[in-house]
């Protein structure tokens, strides 16, 4: 065999790349047939209640909706306050818990495909008593499924000291 001049130096890097080549495809074909990866689950979730600001207490009713198009077996949706909640222990129903000084989230429990969850009512107290409170209420997790439209994920609702009941 005749090698021109750093031919062999070539045929060593060609060899090497070869064998490289050939491993990567031995494990490929270990790994089994590729998997087209499934979109995540679609799933619209809204909140539909009404809240109650009275002498710095606010009461909150608040029903989840899955408009579908799957089902969503849990959910964890957030309210947060414009002014921080009072410092004292507060009593908050089975699922919910205080996250931050403004911020409490709730469990929603599973929410069948367009349809309706159970209603969660909660009443906290305000530092100070406010004029006015603003709710914001979202949703932060939903179980690994995905809301395409994230338009209407967030609510925000002005919440008046007068004793009336404002919807959202």
């Amino acid at each position: 065999m005749v090698v021109a001049r750093g031919g062999r130096r070539r045929a060593r890097v060609l060899a090497v790349r070869g064998v490289a080549a050939a491993l990567l495809t031995v494990v490929a074909l270990a790994a089994g047939p590729a998997r087209a990866q499934e979109p995540a689950p679609g799933a619209v979730l809204t909140y539909h209640g009404s809240a109650l600001l009275d002498g710095g207490r606010v009461d909150v009713r608040l029903t989840p909706r899955n408009h579908g198009p799957s089902a969503v077996p849990d959910a964890t949706v957030r309210l947060r306050w414009s002014v921080p909640l009072a410092r004292r222990a507060q009593p908050l129903p089975v699922g919910c818990a205080r996250t931050g000084e403004r911020d409490v989230m709730c469990r929603t429990g599973a929410l069948d495909a367009d349809g309706w969850g159970r209603e969660l009512a909660l009443g906290v107290w305000l530092r100070g008593r406010p004029a006015e409170v603003t709710l914001d209420i979202d949703t932060v997790w939903a179980a690994g499924a995905v809301d395409r439209d994230r338009v209407d994920d967030r609510q925000r609702l002005l919440v008046l000291d007068t004793g009336d009941t404002y919807s959202f």
